[in-house]
Parts: C-alpha cells; structure tokens; sequence
C-alpha cells in the first residue's frame, strides 16, 4: 500500500472527534494510492494542478468529493467546472465571475471559498485584507448576479515557517476575519468553511478555529 494507513486512520480520528472535515491532498500522487485511501472510507480529496485533476476524475469512483486547491487560471477553470464540487482558491473577482460564467454553462452551482493571503511570502496568492473588505462591502450587485456561485467561506495558508507563533498569529487572524464578514448577511454568501491548516500545522489551525485541512505529505508520504 502507497499511504500511510496508520497515520490516516489516527489523523481521520482526531478530525472527527473535532468535527473538521479532512482533504486528502493527492496531487502528484497515483491513482492506485488514492484508490487505496478512498477504501479506507475517505471521499474528499484536494489537487493542484487542472490537468491531473482532469485526467484522475474519470478514473476513480463517482462519488469521490473533488476539491481544486492550487493556483487557478480563469482559461482553466471550464476544465473543471463540469464536476468539481469546491473551489478553495479564489483569488479575485476576475476569476470568480469565470467560475460563475461556466457553472451556469453546466446549470451547476458551485461552492468557493475567497483564499486570503495571511503569510508573510510574497509568492502566495489570495485577496488581501484591503480588497476582502472591499469586496464584502462594495460587491452586494456584483454578488447578486453571481447567481451560479456560491461563497462559502475563506481558505488561507500560513507562513512556511518553524515559527509556531508567528503561524498561529497568522491563522488566527483570518480566523477574526472569518468571524467578521460571517455577520454580513450578502446574495450567495454562506460563510461555513474556514479551510486553514497542511500537514505541518493543521494541529494550530484546528486550535484557531479552523473546520477544514488539507493534509498530504502525512498521509502520502512526501513528494519527491
């Protein structure tokens, strides 16, 4: 078996007694060590890359919950738009109108999340804190025609840093910003999910507050 099935099914335990659902981040990853940990009872599964995600679907079992996770270019998003069923990496408006324009091509609705850019790298996208406040207080007419979307909550990554305190800081943080537009009461907007937390530091940002995670190297073993 190409996982590693004790550290699964102890992680899977632990998020579940805390009520926070688990994606099985496979990017990279064969299609047999995802069939391997689907057998296992796990259904949600995160990838990165549009292509592979594309050439995977078909191949694996119908009811497998597909998460896109990585950077996503507004070309690509008609790729997926057919099956996906959440999109965490919304990073603009742009392309959030693009999503919008091709679920309704699939008279589908489809669930987003608004990735915020918390770390201190420059490499990582996301809408800053300027523009999220921007958007959830600036877009109620643009939201209202966004009728094919739906905006259930904000996704955000850390800093890659040992720096414990400097992640929980960060993760706390989105976790207030989370708390502060869940109050607005805006068209398609149903703010749920707080997906913060990988490998390295979900235990933080399940602290924080955090109900999603997506954990990869853990479960797959690292990639090479």
């Amino acid at each position: 078996m190409s996982i590693n099935e004790e550290a699964y099914q102890s992680i899977a335990e632990e998020l579940l007694q805390k009520n926070v659902k688990l994606v099985a981040v496979s990017k990279t990853k064969p299609i047999e060590a995802i069939q391997d940990l689907y057998n296992l009872g796990q259904r949600v599964f995160g990838e990165n890359y549009v292509q592979e995600l594309v050439e995977k679907q078909p191949q694996l079992p119908g009811n497998i919950e597909w998460h896109f996770i990585g950077h996503l270019q507004s070309n690509k998003v008609k790729y997926i738009a057919p099956f996906v069923s959440l999109i965490q990496s919304v990073d603009s408006i742009r392309l959030l109108k693009e999503i919008n324009k091709q679920a309704q091509k699939n008279n589908r609705i489809i669930d987003v999340l608004l990735q915020v850019h918390i770390a201190q790298e420059e490499t990582k996208f996301g809408f800053d804190e300027g523009e999220l406040d921007n958007f959830f207080n600036n877009n109620t007419n643009d939201l209202q025609q966004l009728s094919s979307v739906k905006i259930c909550g904000l996704m955000g990554m850390a800093s890659f840093s040992d720096n414990a305190d400097l992640v929980r800081k960060e993760f706390r943080h989105l976790k207030t910003l989370f708390d502060k537009y869940n109050r607005l009461k805006l068209p398609n907007c149903q703010l749920e999910v707080l997906s913060m937390g990988m490998s390295s530091d979900y235990k933080i940002a399940v602290e924080e507050g955090s109900t999603m995670v997506r954990i990869g190297s853990l479960i797959f073993g690292s990639r090479s």
